[in-house]
């Protein structure tokens, strides 16, 4: 290493633990601030690399007589399955100090698949948008094991879960601008819209990686959290195999559909008559972000464990009475169709969040297992993106006669009541477990 290297190494090393000490001390609200900046606009980040293709429509092209689009989200969507599988294992095993590298691997590499999707002809580069899934499913455990664990994760995993929210309708906001103001073609806008966001990864990455540890209080209150083997793992879900399941089924019901409403919202806003507004995509959005921001943030005061873990399930129902009963009104020509989509959003999300941030997190605290959330997320996650490849498969081939509005309408319904079932099953089933806890055990 030359003179120069070291000394440059040697004063990001002192720039980085600056930022760390002053973390370590800061109040609260300082810290909340800055963790959820750099956790939210990394993941959002992400995003750009991911979604934007969704806003192409790519009509009249097909391949072996199945809609193009249906292909790439099919393929993305099988990466992106695989990945989460594999971060059963890789996230829940992963050491901290290789967490930043990781994140910034895995998303240049799907940079660089968005460059080969768009210079190789159609239908051959269907194959890109798969490899192009493959690193991106992992970048989510990787971000939230810096926030897990902490008093306020609740906080800071909902501030988090805006990403999924807002950064969605960002990106293919951003793509579909691309196409309409500068003429971007369908296969290159996603790596263009890539492009915007390399440089802002990196400083995000940067941002995040200074966080500190939990401190005492939050190990103390919520439990260490520490990279698992797989037999301790194994031994986690056999502990709670029912209730895990129950939630797991429900899990896949809620990504499922709002993965159909994700890839499929700029058909379904063509077939309401508002292709034409770019910004919709976001505007629709926001609302959903700060409603379900300020619900899940609440639950970080409820200081017990085990009632927090119990609300989350009730605010899960919530969620699918939302989305089930907007759909209801909007069919009745209550409400109208931005609204409609703002409920079903809130809805979705409501169900959503608490699965990829604290629902797990609670549970590991209330039963005071040393283990790590990223293990639980993933085994949902893995099932949850199974689900949805399965769905869109039904609909393209056993319900192909219903337009993805309907077919939409008609999900949300059958989503909302199994997905209450289920979650009340689980819900009585950790109650009892509750209550037959031995904190020594």
């Amino acid at each position: 290493m030359s003179t120069v290297e070291y000394s440059n190494n040697y004063i990001q090393k002192r720039s980085n633990g600056r930022v760390t000490e002053y973390l370590k001390s800061s109040p609260s609200y300082v810290f909340a601030i800055y963790a959820i900046i750099a956790a939210l606009c990394t993941y959002s980040c992400m995003y750009a690399f991911r979604k934007p293709f969704a806003v192409a429509t790519f009509d009249g092209i097909k391949f072996l007589g199945i809609d193009y689009k249906i292909w790439l989200i099919i393929s993305q969507g099988i990466g992106y399955m695989a990945s989460k599988f594999a971060g059963i294992k890789i996230i829940s095993e992963m050491k901290k100090g290789n967490r930043a590298p990781a994140i910034l691997f895995l998303v240049l590499a799907a940079w660089i698949f968005l460059f080969l999707f768009a210079i190789t002809p159609a239908p051959w580069n269907i194959i890109f948008m798969f490899l192009n899934g493959l690193p991106l499913g992992m970048v989510w455990g990787i971000v939230f094991s810096y926030l897990e664990g902490r008093n306020m994760t609740e906080l800071l995993g909902a501030g988090l879960s805006m990403s999924f929210i807002i950064s969605s309708g960002l990106v293919k906001s951003i793509g579909k601008w691309l196409m309409l103001s500068f003429g971007t073609s369908q296969f290159w806008m996603p790596f263009v819209t890539g492009a915007i966001f390399v440089f802002p990864l990196l400083l995000f990455v940067g941002m995040l990686d200074r966080l500190p540890p939990p401190n005492e209080s939050d190990i103390n209150n919520r439990t260490r959290r520490e990279p698992m083997t797989r037999s301790e793992r194994v031994k986690f879900f056999s502990r709670f195999a029912t209730g895990l399941v129950l939630l797991i089924l429900a899990y896949i019901l809620l990504t499922a559909f709002r993965d159909f409403r994700d890839n499929f919202s700029a058909e379904m806003w063509n077939s309401l008559g508002y292709g034409k507004m770019p910004e919709i995509f976001t505007l629709t959005e926001i609302p959903v972000a700060i409603f379900v921001l300020i619900i899940i943030s609440f639950t970080m005061l409820i200081r017990n464990n085990r009632k927090a873990l119990m609300i989350n399930f009730v605010l899960i129902i919530i969620g699918f009475l939302i989305s089930g009963g907007g759909t209801l009104l909007f069919n009745l020509h209550f409400i109208g169709a931005p609204f409609w989509m703002i409920l079903t959003g809130a809805g979705l999300y409501l169900g959503y969040v608490p699965f990829n941030a604290i629902l797990f997190d609670r549970l590991i605290a209330a039963f005071k297992i040393v283990s790590n959330a990223g293990f639980l997320i993933y085994l949902a996650d893995s099932f949850g993106y199974l689900g949805s490849i399965g769905v869109l498969l039904y609909k393209n081939f056993g319900q192909s006669q219903l337009n993805w509005l309907s077919f939409f309408k008609t999900g949300a319904y059958i989503s909302s009541i199994l997905g209450i079932i289920l979650i009340s099953l689980s819900w009585i089933y950790f109650r009892k477990k509750n209550l037959a806890f031995d904190p020594r055990s």
